[in-house]
């Protein structure tokens, strides 16, 4: 009876297996049909929008792609600013100043006209919603506020900008580029705040994406790992900074060692990461030009990239169970509420 009733499940499975895979391969099949198209290789004619422009991956990313004979629109926290004046000295007269926060509808909206009446030929080929900023900080001792600033740059501002820009995205059928992190996936001890910002902002992309793939606009995530080193994005403060901000409850928890020692693991490790944002540039290089550019870009030590790879797929506790490995949170323990 045993044999029999496995012999049945056998043939059950069979067909719905095969059917399955009939499936895979039709949505292989449409996907790769929607997806063609030719790279890009100059691009005259082209508009390009870049957020967060004054230093790191946005200033990289417009001085490469003015190389490529974009009209680049670089968006610009202070738009008279040293990054603003390096690149103007630097690229062609293609490449166009805005003043352009993220956090206010006057500058989105403002940026957009200049944009729609200095609008190249073919059009606004991609934005990179690239603006961001960067904190750590457990979560007890953030406020409500440190969250809300946080997702008001990373989140909000990424997504002010994309309402703003898609109808002229989706007459050129082209790209929408999202500059995220590991942390969006990876749940890492003192970067809750910016998990929360990077995690929506990908919950918005992909939802993004399956919006728009009808119009034949592509929407891809940039998620690179630590390259603390070659931003500006990291915010650089003290244990004591930390310290005066906790109320005397607080104070009792986490004693000032303990914040002390958190900040100098902190930023040790930012110290550790890549020096230079090639890595990420080639990837949105890849995003804006590639006629088939990939959803995601996982930018990481091969190392890390395999790990990253696999924290999807493991047991929550598991994942966990990883920064136990770590020095800094086996002191952690020690520390807490030590007098």
């Amino acid at each position: 009876m045993n044999t029999i009733f496995f012999i049945g499940q056998i043939i059950g499975v069979v067909p719905l297996s095969v059917l399955l895979l009939l499936v895979l391969a039709k949505l292989v099949s449409l996907q790769r049909r929607g997806g063609g198209g030719v790279r890009l290789q100059d691009g005259s004619g082209h508009g390009v929008l870049i957020t967060g422009c004054d230093s790191g991956f946005g200033h990289q990313l417009a001085r490469a792609l003015d190389d490529k004979r974009f009209t680049v629109f670089a968006g610009f926290l202070y738009p008279d600013g040293a990054g603003a004046q390096s690149l103007t000295r630097t690229c062609s007269r293609n490449l166009r100043v805005l003043k352009l926060d993220v956090t206010r509808d006057q500058d989105v909206q403002h940026a957009k006209r200049t944009v729609q009446d200095n609008l190249p030929e073919k059009g606004l080929w991609a934005v990179v919603n690239n603006a961001g900023v960067t904190d750590w900080a457990e979560i007890e001792w953030s406020s409500v506020e440190d969250f809300r600033s946080m997702a008001e740059i990373n989140l909000f501002g990424a997504i002010r900008v994309s309402v703003a820009f898609l109808p002229l995205i989706r007459a050129a059928k082209g790209r929408m580029v999202f500059t995220s992190s590991i942390f969006a996936f990876f749940n890492c001890l003192t970067m809750g705040a910016y998990s929360v910002s990077k995690r929506g902002l990908e919950a918005f992309a992909d939802c993004l994406r399956v919006e728009t793939a009808s119009f034949g606009v592509k929407v891809s995530i940039i998620q690179p790992g630590n390259f603390g080193r070659a931003t500006n994005i990291l915010r650089m403060k003290t244990g004591l900074d930390i310290w005066e901000k906790l109320d005397e409850e607080r104070k009792r928890t986490f004693n000032r060692k303990y914040i002390d020692l958190a900040n100098e693991y902190f930023m040790s490790t930012c110290k550790a990461g890549f020096k230079d944002g090639d890595m990420v540039i080639d990837a949105m290089l890849h995003a804006i030009l590639a006629p088939r550019p990939r959803c995601r870009y996982l930018l990481a030590s091969a190392r890390d990239t395999f790990f990253f790879q696999m924290v999807p797929f493991l047991p929550s506790g598991l994942t966990d169970a990883v920064f136990k490995l770590s020095s800094m949170y086996q002191q952690r323990s020690e520390l807490l509420h030590a007098k």
